[in-house]
């Protein structure tokens, strides 16, 4: 049991009385009140005013019919909602359903029952409201890699009253082998994964999600609020794009099967729906976006290396790229269909009155580029890798290239079409993101002129700039960063936490939670950065 959740439960008693006591006990706390095959508690998803899509995990010698109850109280005294779903191994025995004839805007309890009358945990859940809405709260989470430390960030947001509604931006796991990322060094004791080797076919991605999931923090999460969830790159492999990946080797087979086996278990083991791309309507105050930037349409990264490899002068031509390759107009992320949808989307949330257009997406939209201190930011000590970025970085930066190219810095010609057609819709644009570990806050303009704002989260666990940047203090290399990328507001490249972005009618507040530690179980903070901006300026406060 996590140390603080003695406190929590206290007042939780308090809240919700005994019976919601014993309902939202933690994962592994009541083992004994819960059926032995519920194997990893349950989730929900997918909220709507009337709907929302619940989700566990029962496992069987045979596929198991599970009954599906939904009261307004923890003591399930009036059930009304639910209906049956059935735990299959076709599914990896998850079993997971939307459940409609719900209330707008107000929180349920959930269960589910299996044949013999166990039950699993019981979640709360709560669904979207509908007309006049004058707070929302979002939390906002990314990469978290369960070796790289414990996830006290979703304990702490757990611990919280004030969350509607969790976003996952991507990176929920990582293929990885054991010792590569991180390595046998650096890893966490106790904090392992399964299968030791990276996962490439369908057990494997399985046994992964298996592991992953039986974290209690990350199960706690899950049981006690919604979360949309998309994923990035890690869910497939480093780098992925339509076509392939940097972590996708031939003699680990077709990527189209890898992907496809992927997204399959990502789908068995969430609380999503079977679209790639979808939107939620919070009351008239927001449309949430939830696009889908890896596999539908992004075409391949570039890459510094490829671009002046048999080059006689490398800086003159990256200069050469800058004004031709760079901006190609129909170079792709979304995919026409899926950035027509999302244009579309936003000009129809601007059209229906609703205050903000929120695009919870997975990279980051800004730009960052490379400033000189940095070259002196990194040992010779550094892993390889780190240090190719870091040269690549600097001759892109000397040609007026952004550093990586694997965000939307690597598409500028779709990120023009969708920030320009924010413009033009007159959209108030929030731009969520995850994927770079660092906690950014940025302006986003379009032809000279605000189109929006971002906030990019900071990892759960996964390290950032920090881990190998140790020749320069955290300030100095902030300071550095916001004098190249004149779009930067704020950033800081040390902490690992979560964000929270607080919607009303008249204003978007973001803030950033910053955990003291990773490395032991802990909801001790370290700080808080928060950031505000105005409804019609589209860019953050002074």
């Amino acid at each position: 049991m996590h140390p603080i959740w003695s406190a929590i439960e206290r007042r939780l008693l308090v809240k919700l009385g005994t019976a919601g006591l014993a309902a939202l006990a933690l994962p592994g706390a009541a083992r004994a009140m819960v059926a032995q095959g519920f194997t990893h508690g349950v989730a929900s998803g997918e909220p709507g005013p009337n709907s929302v899509m619940l989700w566990t995990r029962y496992a069987a010698s045979s596929d198991t019919d599970l009954t599906v109850e939904v009261a307004e109280s923890a003591d399930f005294a009036k059930v009304v909602a639910g209906g049956t779903v059935r735990a299959s191994a076709e599914r990896d025995f998850c079993a997971k359903m939307v459940v409609d004839g719900l209330d707008p805007g107000r929180w349920y309890f959930y269960r589910f029952i299996a044949p013999d009358g166990g039950t699993s945990v019981f979640g709360r859940t709560r669904t979207l409201p509908e007309g006049a809405t004058s707070a929302f709260t979002l939390a906002l989470f990314s990469c978290a890699n369960l070796p790289f430390g414990h996830f006290n960030a979703y304990a702490h947001a757990a611990a919280r009253q004030d969350i509607d509604l969790v976003v996952h931006a991507g990176d929920y796991l990582y293929e990885y082998k054991i010792g590569q990322y991180p390595t046998l060094k650096e890893a966490l004791p106790g904090r392992l994964i399964q299968p030791s080797h990276e996962i490439v076919a369908l057990a494997d991605y399985r046994l992964r999600y298996a592991s992953y999931r039986a974290d209690a923090d990350l199960q706690r999460i899950h049981q006690l609020y919604p979360m949309i969830a998309q994923w990035d790159d890690h869910e497939l492999t480093n780098d992925a794009w339509s076509g392939g990946a940097q972590n996708h080797q031939p003699d680990e087979g077709e990527w189209s099967v890898r992907a496809a086996v992927a997204e399959r278990v990502w789908r068995e083991w969430m609380p999503v729906a079977d679209t790639r791309w979808r939107h939620y309507e919070v009351g008239d105050l927001a449309t949430i976006f939830l696009p889908e930037t890896r596999l539908t349409g992004r075409d391949k990264q570039f890459s510094v290396g490829n671009i002046v490899r048999d080059a006689g002068d490398p800086a003159a031509a990256l200069r050469r790229f800058r004004e031709t390759g760079y901006v190609d107009p129909e170079r792709q992320l979304l995919g026409a269909d899926q950035e027509s949808w999302l244009t579309r989307g936003i000009a129809s949330s601007v059209a229906a009155g609703k205050r903000w257009q929120v695009c919870a997406q997975q990279v980051i939209m800004g730009s960052t580029y490379s400033p000189p201190e940095s070259a002196g930011w990194f040992g010779a000590d550094a892993p390889d890798y780190v240090l190719e970025r870091i040269k690549s970085a600097q001759l892109a930066a000397t040609a007026g290239l952004p550093f990586n190219f694997d965000a939307w810095d690597g598409y500028p010609a779709a990120r023009a079409r969708l920030l320009g057609a924010a413009q033009s819709a007159g959209a108030n644009f929030v731009s969520l993101a995850g994927d770079s570990h660092n906690s950014w806050a940025f302006d986003l303009p379009h032809d000279g002129r605000p189109a929006g704002i971002e906030v990019a989260g900071q990892s759960v666990t996964s390290p950032g700039i920090e881990a190998s940047a140790k020749a320069a203090s955290a300030a100095d290399r902030a300071a550095a960063l916001r004098g190249s990328s004149p779009q930067l507001r704020w950033v800081d490249t040390e902490r690992r936490g979560y964000a929270t972005v607080a919607l009303t009618p008249d204003t978007v507040t973001a803030n950033w939670h910053f955990l003291e530690t990773v490395g032991q179980k802990s909801l001790a903070l370290a700080g808080t950065h928060r950031m505000t901006a105005q409804h019609g300026r589209n860019r953050y406060d002074a």
